[in-house]
This record gives C-alpha cells, structure tokens and sequence, in this order.
C-alpha cells in the first residue's frame, strides 16, 4: 500500500496541484467578477423592463453572428443578459450581451470563452489540452486521487501509536519531521472532504460514473439525459405578443420572489420554450425549470431530472446539488471559505508528498557518500 500510494502520488501529483489550485482560485469567481465588471450592474428604477422580445432583438443587433440562446432576467440592480451560444465546427461561440432591462442599452457583450476565470475553468476541467483529451486526462488522476485519499487513510492509521501524534504537527521539529507531519495530519483533516470534491467531480469526466452514482442516489437504473419536449408543431401562433414575452410573464407571475428568471425561445419549429425560475441566485439545484409548447403554451411533461424542484425525490435533489456541493456555494459564502481553504491544503499535499520522498531519497544516499570517501582511509590503517 505504501508502494502504490508513493509511485501514484508521484505519477498524478502534479494533475492534482493544478486541479486543486484552479479550483481553489475559481471560488470566488463571481464576487471577483462582480466587483471588477460594472456592466453587471445597473440603477434599479420603479418601471417596467423591457421583455425578451425586445431585448432580444437589441442584443441580436449588437452581435448579429451569434446564436441566441437564452434572455435572462436577474434582481432588479443588475442588467439582462442575452446569452448566445452554439457549440459546432467553426461556429463555436459564448457570449453574453449585457443589456440594461430599462433602457435598452447594450452595457457589454462579453466573450466568456476569454479571460481569466474561463482560463482557469479549463485547466481545471481540462489541463489546457482538448476538451476530449483532458476531460478524460482529469477523470483518471481524480480516480488515481480518489485511491491516494483511501490509501492515505490505511497508512495514517495509528496501529497502537499515540492516536495524539497522528492528529497534531510536532513543530519544534527538524523539517522532515514537520514535512511528515503536514502531510499526515493535512491530509487526514481534509480526507472526507477530498472524497466529497473527488466524487462530485468525476461526475462530469465519466459517463459510467455519472449514471452508477444517479442509480446510487436516485434508484433508476437509467439515466435519462436532457431533452426538449416537442411543441404541436401543426398548431400556429396568432396572438400580438409573443409566445416567448407571454412564457416570461407568466413565470413573472409564478415567481415574484425569484432571484433570476430565464427563458430560451425555440430552437426548432417543433421544440419547447424552456423557462426557468431560481429562488437563490447563488446557487443552482433549486431551480424550477418549465416546458411551454410554443404554439398553445401548454405546459408540457419531462422525464429528466432537470423538472420542477417539488417533483424531484429526495436522490434527485441530492444529484442536483452536486455542482454547489462541488464548489462550496451548498453551505453560502462559509461554504465556499471552506472549499477555497480545503483546496489549497488539497494542492499542499502532492507538494509535501513529493518533498517527503525527497528527503528519504536524499537522507538514504547521504551515509552511503560518507561511506564510500571514509573506506579507503580505513583500509589504509
């Protein structure tokens, strides 16, 4: 075991540096963005904002390439956002068109492929290489880390040690002691918690993965993957507002209290408007999400996961959590504290580990130099 928990640690230690300091940086990704970018943010007035409608065709005039894929509507002291996205050969694009729901005016359109935080996204998903590649580069040293977690515990144990002396560092200690001890007692500290960030992630890097820990949570035995429900495609729409303004006012009506409300027209003749409504813009697995047919407005049934929160059981909702467990956002901003101190000691440990063999391997060959200059000299006498 100690075997295997060396050569792996040193094999996935440095995947698991830059995944754990990624993650640790990504943290706070929307407070940083939301205290460097003004274009988030407008001067909430008492007076109607403009509909989807409207906004989409402002948006769609400022970016006149890009696929519209949503219009979302936040707290009233931040602006609408028109979302564009299209993911295909040569037309890959996300942008975001920041628009002031008041007025109309176009406050941004951001490219959210680029800058920092979405660099720091894909080295954490990705390592920087191909999504194919790195998705699946990630997933195998998170399995590798997931046994180092396990396999850490085994050697931790105390088998009839001071229980004491595993749980603390001894720091008046020489620096291979207190090195020993970082990486021990650390990695103890935080093992549940590696486990937790360990398994919540391998959830999007496998397929296999994601649908056995669905069938743990939930029961189902299938994973049912997203899909639009089909819209009755021989009826015609003839009202003076659109289907997709009459869908928003109605989930305006449903949810005065929601933190954002998102609506996304159409993408085929014959597919839904899907609108959803969050009760904590902080975090994601609360969200209601609805189907209208775009022809009548009847609401329509899904067999997915991604449904009304009231409808999902007890597995589900714990599945659908699995994005704010990842990232701390579960537990508020102490949850993310936590996750952001949680992944630095995370990140510490490849480091510790790596210094702990270099210090055995360094310490091993000293006696054997001193040996090898000091037999000549006795061989004299």
């Amino acid at each position: 075991m100690g075997k295997l928990h060396l050569w792996l640690g040193l094999s996935s230690g440095l995947v698991v540096f830059i995944v754990a300091v990624t993650g640790c940086i990504y943290a706070f990704q929307a407070e940083i963005q939301d205290l460097t970018q003004p274009h988030r943010f407008v001067e909430p007035k008492d007076e109607a904002v403009l509909p989807p409608s409207e906004i989409s065709e402002i948006a769609q005039a400022a970016f006149p390439e890009g696929h519209l894929h949503a219009v979302l509507y936040p707290t009233p002291e931040r602006s609408a956002q028109a979302i564009f996205f299209s993911y295909g050969e040569g037309h890959d694009h996300y942008k975001i068109a920041y628009v002031n729901p008041y007025s109309g005016e176009v406050l941004k359109v951001k490219d959210e492929n680029k800058g920092f935080f979405p660099f720091i996204l894909d080295g954490h998903f990705y390592l920087w290489l191909p999504d194919s590649i790195g998705q699946t580069v990630v997933g195998t040293f998170t399995l590798i880390f997931l046994f180092m977690v396990i396999s850490g515990l085994i050697l931790w144990w105390p088998k009839g040690k001071n229980l004491k002396q595993s749980l603390t560092v001894k720091w008046n200690a020489r620096w291979r002691r207190k090195n020993y001890d970082l990486h021990q007692v650390a990695g103890f500290y935080v093992m549940l918690f590696a486990l937790v960030f360990a398994v919540t992630g391998l959830v999007w890097s496998f397929f296999w993965f994601r649908d056995s820990y669905h069938q743990l949570l939930t029961g189902k035995e299938q994973f049912v993957e997203y899909y639009d429900p089909i819209s009755d495609s021989t009826q015609t729409w003839n009202e003076e507002v659109s289907a997709l303004d009459k869908v928003w006012m109605k989930m305006r009506a449903e949810y005065p209290n929601a933190d954002y409300i998102e609506v996304h027209p159409p993408e085929l003749p014959h597919a839904a408007i899907a609108a959803n409504a969050n009760p904590d813009g902080d975090t994601y697995w609360q969200i209601d999400y609805r189907y209208f047919d775009q022809y009548t407005l009847e609401e329509l049934p899904v067999d997915h996961m991604w449904g009304r929160i009231g409808e999902a059981s007890a597995g589900e909702k714990l599945f659908r959590m699995n994005y704010d467990i990842h990232v701390g956002a579960i537990g508020g901003f102490p949850g993310k504290l936590l996750a952001f101190l949680l992944s630095a000691i995370i990140a510490s440990l490849p480091v510790t580990g790596f210094l702990l063999w270099w210090g055995r391997k360094y310490k091993a060959k000293k006696p054997t130099a001193k040996r090898e200059v000091m037999e000549p000299e006795l061989a004299k006498i």
